[in-house]
């Protein structure tokens, strides 16, 4: 009979009750993956933000790009995930939306989206190419600009704004040919399946809804939709 203590020995925590230690920058032996985080469930960007912490808790530089997260009348200027990102070594995030979403009535006008969009998307491929120059197998700055290279890019509702025809799909499949092989690539968004990117992407992640508060009038709520 096997021994239980043997098994957990070969598993790759060893079996050893994991416990907090502190933060000191290093870098990644295995990222270089492309995720991909789409549905009409609550939860895509969470996630990311998520693994974003969990990769700047390694001591690994992340940097979050959001494409189309702004204010609306519906949330508070204030953000959670934006205060505790703030507070987290190693862990960046800049935010080229403004008021509203495209496509709706909210007091927001469609050319301003458009111009947000092309701003982020030469935004992409200016942090793409710092990460190709920078050496990713060895540690980064934690308090280095994304501009001197990062471990892991995460690109916020990029796959939203290219529903919304303010990226291409062609514009999308760039991005991911111009990532250095050494950089997690996380991209969020979408209602509708990309198939576009399932030849291109490592992980492909369905975030479905079942049920959700917003269908009987609950608007978002400090700390868990902002």
């Amino acid at each position: 009979m096997t021994d239980p203590k043997e098994v957990r020995r070969n598993t790759p925590g060893k079996g050893i009750k994991p416990t907090a230690q502190s933060i000191e920058p290093t870098a990644p032996d295995e990222f270089g993956l492309t995720q991909v985080w789409w549905g009409d469930g609550k939860g895509k960007t969470t996630a990311a933000m998520g693994m974003g912490f969990r990769a700047a808790g390694h001591g690994y530089r992340v940097h979050m790009l959001q494409f189309m997260k702004g204010g609306a009348d519906s949330v508070e200027s204030v953000r959670g995930e934006y205060n505790a990102i703030a507070a987290m070594p190693g862990f960046s995030y800049e935010n080229t939306g403004h008021y509203g979403w495209h496509g709706l009535a909210d007091g927001s006008e469609d050319s301003d989206h458009q111009t947000n969009a092309d701003a982020a998307l030469e935004r992409t491929f200016a942090l793409l190419d710092a990460a190709q120059d920078a050496v990713l197998s060895e540690p980064i700055d934690p308090d280095s600009d994304p501009a001197a290279g990062v471990h892991m890019l995460i690109l916020d509702e990029i796959l939203y704004a290219a529903d919304q025809g303010l990226l291409t799909e062609d514009d999308v499949l760039a991005v991911i040919d111009r990532a250095p092989d050494r950089l997690e690539l996380v991209l969020t968004g979408s209602h509708t399946k990309p198939e576009y990117l399932y030849e291109h992407a490592d992980l492909v992640t369905q975030v479905g809804k079942e049920k959700h508060p917003i269908d009987a009038g609950q608007r978002a709520r400090s700390g868990t939709e902002y």
